[in-house]
């Protein structure tokens, strides 16, 4: 074996994303092995949502993951090169310029739109088989619109505003859905009638997406439908002119815009190579032709059994090897192989499926294991019917309307997070939710409205200024004066807990029991306020007070101060009744959390006896002060917003569960909630700050190791 193991793969799909994952986790830890993957993008495509970018709903960076999110932190390296061909003698890839060597290669160089033949497809039909086959069609939609708007010739305006589908699979349905939506937001825009727009799928079958239940096909075609899509079924589509679309029997359909998405064929890049292909069919040419199991432009007989396509897949055994050679594998759309009565079909799971056989298989190989036969394990069908709808038959269940909606989502955050992480899944919800125009989401426009910066301004100064009162306060208190040794903060704490630093427990238990006793007090006096008993409550008081003020004076202050807390709480029972007939319904100056519920004991119990009081009280206290203090001055300047605001979370949290934030203090939650949408960038220095260091954040090693990215990174 070479002292370096070289493993190249071509093609950056789902295939090929996989197998370069799988070799990495497999092989990543030897230093006698490189891993290498080559595609013409620079980012890897996200084929199955491709029609939403056609339809204008989403944007092109929606379907685009760089390949440095993909693999900024492993040990694959990327190239962007187009390879025209494949030495298999000398092992190397070929691209115009360069040659690369390998020891294994995956080829995984995806498919192309089948044809099948028919004249005029090539010449005069749209694909939606890459990014720039949506960004191409998405333009001409658009342009197609502007220009009918202003046509004073009915016929010619009525061919602009017909769009024909070939093909009533998953991709045509997916597309009519999109168009179907687009025309209402089109029309609008322009000034143009609905009913005049035609959306029209035909179809060679008599079905629509026959791969689901005949009940969900039903639902499919009906839903679409009652809104206006047309279908055209056993309608086989023999032709194409700049201006109609051909049908067998004679009829035809007039129209400016004719999308082919009938089949998928092996790639032309893959039918160059000199590898054996995959079988078309077992009958005759004509039924392979209009099955288009994989390309058969082309086909030549061979004994007169079956048919081999010249742009075909590449024929694989078990372990996803070609015959030909035991170095060369294949994976995803490209690969022919036949498990057990079927054809592999070309789908996203098996894409992935066949990558991470391919790349398991060579790790055995180089690292000495054992390789493993490939075996589909396939979990469903969804397809999306525009915006607010979809049909699903997932792990043999059937779902339709925004269940299926739901699900779709759901299964693309699950495969965005094990591809490229949270930042990725973070992508996906904002493009597909939170920054989606015209309500083009299936909940609408709900968590779309954003807040323009400089309303909440006012709100952010005043939320840092009252933490910097705070934190004044509490140094007017004398939090910061630890000349005494004696702690501002023993009131946080359980009973008979001594913080760390603090002289004399028993002065501290007895000041925390005077502490208790004013509070008690304080508490009895204004409910006997509201009740019109002020001077059952004064008393109380002022017993609580001389409690307090005798705290020094040990066992015997404890003592009248239990007494004064007795008093006091008699005061506030016999109040009661009085004080819920006339006072409010809330008060606002009450705690939110009672101190001795059990939350706040528990709170208090495991997170501020077990940690905190382990910390000198003089840090404590300083901790408190600079805390507060900072937060507030990066909420008024706007400097670190975000993380001020989190901070700012933190410390409500703590003294609600504490037991001492009131109701009225309750603003300070909610306000730094605000203030987590980029607040600091209306007039506040995150405007310069945040996006160098996010440039910088990108670029750093952490970052392309947990894949967690804002925005996209910069090595």
């Amino acid at each position: 074996m070479p002292d370096i193991v070289r493993v190249l793969v071509l093609g950056g799909g789902y295939g090929g994303v996989e197998a370069a994952k799988v070799l990495e986790k497999e092989l990543g830890r030897r230093r006698d092995v490189q891993v290498t993957l080559i595609d013409r993008n620079s980012s890897h495509i996200l084929m199955t949502e491709l029609h939403e970018v056609a339809g204008g709903r989403v944007e092109p960076e929606s379907v685009q993951i760089s390949y440095r999110k993909l693999f900024g932190a492993r040990k694959v390296n990327v190239v962007m090169d187009t390879i025209r061909t494949v030495d298999f003698q000398k092992r190397e890839a070929i691209s115009q310029g360069a040659r690369y060597p390998y020891d294994y290669l995956v080829l995984a160089a995806g498919a192309e739109p089948e044809d099948y033949g028919i004249p005029g497809i090539r010449e005069h039909a749209f694909t939606l088989w890459s990014l720039q086959d949506a960004l191409r069609l998405r333009r001409h939609l658009e342009d197609t619109y502007r220009r009918a708007a202003a046509e004073p010739d009915p016929q010619k305006r009525l061919e602009m505003l017909t769009f024909v589908i070939a093909g009533a699979g998953f991709t045509g349905v997916e597309l009519a859905g999109e168009l179907m939506d687009q025309r209402v937001l089109m029309c609008r825009h322009h000034h143009i009638d609905e009913r005049e727009v035609r959306i029209v799928v035909v179809e060679a079958l008599d079905a629509v997406i026959p791969n689901l239940p005949q009940k969900l096909q039903l639902k499919a075609r009906r839903y679409l439908e009652k809104r206006g899509v047309e279908f055209m079924l056993r309608s086989p589509i023999i032709g194409a002119q700049p201006d109609r679309v051909l049908l067998k029997g004679g009829a035809s359909i007039q129209t400016r815009t004719f999308v082919w998405t009938a089949g998928v064929q092996g790639c032309e890049f893959a039918a160059n190579l000199a590898l054996t292909k995959g079988k078309c069919s077992n009958r005759r040419c004509s039924i392979a032709l209009t099955g288009g199991t994989c390309g058969t432009k082309g086909c030549t007989f061979l004994d007169g059994q079956y048919v081999e396509g010249k742009r075909g897949r590449l024929l694989v055994n078990e372990y996803m090897q070609s015959p030909d050679y035991a170095n060369v594998y294949v994976a995803g759309d490209v690969a022919w192989y036949l498990e057990g009565k079927r054809v592999i079909p070309q789908i996203v799971e098996t894409a992935v499926q066949t990558g991470a056989t391919a790349a398991h298989n060579i790790a055995a190989e180089i690292n000495g294991g054992e390789m493993k036969s490939f075996k589909s394990n396939y979990h469903g069908i969804m397809v999306s019917l525009g915006t607010y709808s979809a049909v699903a038959h997932v792990m043999g269940i059937s779902l339709s309307s925004i269940f299926a909606m739901a699900v779709k989502h759901m299964i693309n955050v699950v495969h965005l997070f094990t591809v490229a992480g949270v930042n990725q899944v973070w992508e996906y919800l904002k493009h597909e939710f939170l920054d989606i125009r015209d309500q083009r989401s299936f909940i609408g426009g709900f968590v779309a409205y954003k807040i323009r910066g400089y309303w909440p301004l006012l709100l952010r100064l005043w939320l840092g200024f009252m933490w910097v009162v705070e934190a004044t306060n509490k140094i007017t208190e004398g939090w910061l004066d630890f000349s005494d040794g004696k702690s501002k903060t023993g009131w946080m704490f359980s009973k008979g807990v001594v913080q760390a630093g603090v002289k004399g427990a028993e002065a501290v238990s007895a000041a925390s029991a005077a502490a208790d006793a004013t509070s008690a007090a304080s508490s009895a006096a204004g409910a006997a306020s509201a009740a019109g008993a002020a001077a059952d409550a004064t008393s109380a008081a002022t017993a609580a007070a001389s409690a307090a003020g005798a705290a020094s004076a040990g066992t015997a202050a404890v003592s009248g101060a239990s007494a004064a807390s007795g008093a006091a709480a008699g005061a506030a029972s016999a109040a009661h009744g009085a004080a819920a007939a006339h006072g409010p319904w809330l008060d606002t100056t009450r705690n939110i959390l009672d101190p001795s519920w059990g939350l706040v004991t528990w709170f208090r119990g495991w997170f501020m006896d077990g940690i905190f009081s382990h910390i000198h009280f003089a840090w404590f206290q300083v901790i408190i002060v600079l805390t507060e203090l900072l937060v507030g001055l990066a909420l008024f300047g706007g400097l670190f917003t975000w993380w001020g605001a989190v901070i700012s979370l933190g410390l409500c949290v703590i003294f609600t569960l504490s037991g001492m934030f009131a109701w009225n203090q309750l603003w300070f939650f909610f306000a730094a909630i605000l203030m987590l949408g980029g607040a600091g960038r209306a007039f506040g220095l995150d405007s310069w700050v945040v996006p160098f260091f996010k440039r910088w954040w990108n670029g750093t090693r952490l970052a392309r190791r947990t894949r967690f990215y804002a925005d996209e990174p910069t090595k």
